[in-house]
């Protein structure tokens, strides 16, 4: 089943390429914001499940088109990612690690991330596979890790580089720089999360195109680790990293999508009120012509003098 919110946060499941208001099936979930209501479906899915299959048998829905796609899981307690995961050759694997980003990072289908006033030496999205936890879970070993998956979405990671402060907090967490979506699609609509293809576009240019089970520390793996270090609950996000060998600059006006097989395809724009431009390479192509470093920026504030 693929879950969403859309318009005013209500509440939907998809029919084809229809969405179906399943707004009234939950209304009985205390809530005061969207978020409440995802986590309640999720904690509560033998109960829901039924219910929304039935609402969608019933009703014809309207185009998803015809809608204000939202993020599927607005504002999750915890959004972590893992770092350096797959065996790119762009990106010296350090084994299992991950880093968190705000929530207030979460964006939608249609929404836009704003690259912001920032020393940044370039800035980029990743395109990854994300899984949305389904219960409480804390010391999962491996071997038990699929029973705390709710369900999959796609997830960019936007990263400013090069700040003069190093570290994962002021290039990963910033607002706008987590967009997931456009809708949450449970595990049993998922065969191998591990031999699933992503590719992502820059204004319908292919730039990334790549497949999951290059993954260095598996989805089981990734669950052991986190929740060896704390607690992730109903609605958290765990993104599985990317490779990198397609990252390239994300610049003003451009129109990223994201589309991971089987899951739709995320829509957001680039806004950069600074406009800014860097050298559109990426980061295979640098490596192949034998360049150093990061695509320069070739115009605007913090650039050449």
């Amino acid at each position: 089943m693929k879950l969403l919110f859309f318009d005013d946060y209500k509440f939907g499941v998809m029919k084809g390429d229809n969405v179906v208001d399943c707004s009234d099936v939950v209304k009985d979930i205390p809530n005061i914001e969207p978020q409440h209501i995802i986590n309640g479906v999720i904690e509560n899915w033998d109960t829901y499940r039924p219910k929304l299959e039935a609402k969608a048998a019933s009703s014809a829905g309207v185009p998803l088109s015809s809608v204000k796609v939202r993020a599927p899981s607005p504002k999750p307690r915890r959004v972590v990612c893992m770092a350096v995961n797959y065996n790119d050759g762009m990106a010296n694997s350090r084994g299992a690690d991950a880093f968190h980003k705000s929530p207030d990072a979460i964006i939608g289908d249609g929404d836009t991330m704003v690259l912001g006033d920032v020393p940044a030496s370039v800035f980029e999205g990743e395109a990854e596979l994300a899984l949305v936890i389904g219960k409480k879970a804390r010391n999962v070993a491996s071997g038990d890790a699929e029973n705390y998956i709710f369900g999959y979405t796609n997830f960019i990671d936007g990263s400013a580089r090069g700040m003069p402060v190093a570290g994962f907090y002021s290039m990963k967490s910033r607002a706008t720089y987590a967009p997931i979506g456009p809708f949450i699609v449970t595990k049993d609509e998922v065969k191998d999360p591990n031999n699933l293809q992503v590719k992502l576009w820059s204004n319908e240019e292919l730039m990334q195109d790549y497949n999951t089970e290059d993954m260095l520390v598996k989805i089981p793996d990734a669950i052991e680790f986190v929740t060896k270090a704390h607690e992730l609950e109903p609605g958290d996000i765990l993104a599985m990293g990317t490779n990198h060998r397609g990252l390239h600059p994300f610049q003003d006006g451009q129109t990223v999508e994201i589309e991971t097989e089987g899951l739709g395809r995320l829509h957001i724009k680039i806004q950069d009120d600074l406009k800014r431009t860097w050298e559109r390479q990426t980061r295979l192509q640098r490596k192949e012509a034998g360049l150093e470093g990061l695509p320069p920026q070739l115009t605007g504030k913090y650039g050449p003098a």
